[in-house]
């Protein structure tokens, strides 16, 4: 594998979606990635394998709204395939400087509780629990965890 990473345009949606319904009960719209990616307010990193066919090569992708200095990350997903070697941490370290080019100093997420990988590599970026959200997810109701990053 070599991992890269880009922005996303909204002629990514297609790519995005794919991963998106890979990883999600209840994905996003493709229309949604394109209007993600067309909003000047958002920022959607893409990790690539570029060792793999065009067509083939999102392997994940990350994606924040920015308001000034803080940002609040909308969307983590890494391909099952590629789970378990690493790409999730590069691309939040990436993600993570580029927001900090921004002027970004906070960084806010929601996560369920259910969600170990998820939950322990947000806590190796600094993220602490700040509260919940009850039965926020539509799909089991399960609550979300709120968690804030104020030292980025």
């Amino acid at each position: 594998m070599k991992l890269t990473f880009r922005e996303m345009v909204p002629d990514d949606a297609a790519a995005v979606e794919k991963v998106e319904k890979a990883c999600f009960a209840m994905p996003w719209s493709r229309e949604s990635f394109w209007r993600e990616a067309a909003n000047e307010n958002t920022l959607y990193l893409l990790a690539l394998d570029e060792e793999t066919p065009a067509e083939e090569q999102v392997i994940g992708y990350v994606g924040c709204w920015i308001s000034f200095e803080e940002a609040q990350i909308t969307n983590v997903a890494v391909s099952p395939d590629y789970r378990g070697k690493h790409v999730g941490t590069e691309m939040m370290a990436e993600l993570i400087q580029r927001v900090k080019e921004k002027g970004v100093t906070a960084l806010t997420l929601e996560v369920r509780p259910s969600n170990d990988p998820a939950l322990a590599l947000y806590k190796n970026f600094g993220f602490k629990e700040a509260g919940r959200r009850p039965r926020y997810y539509q799909d089991n109701g399960e609550d979300a965890i709120i968690m804030w990053n104020t030292k980025i």
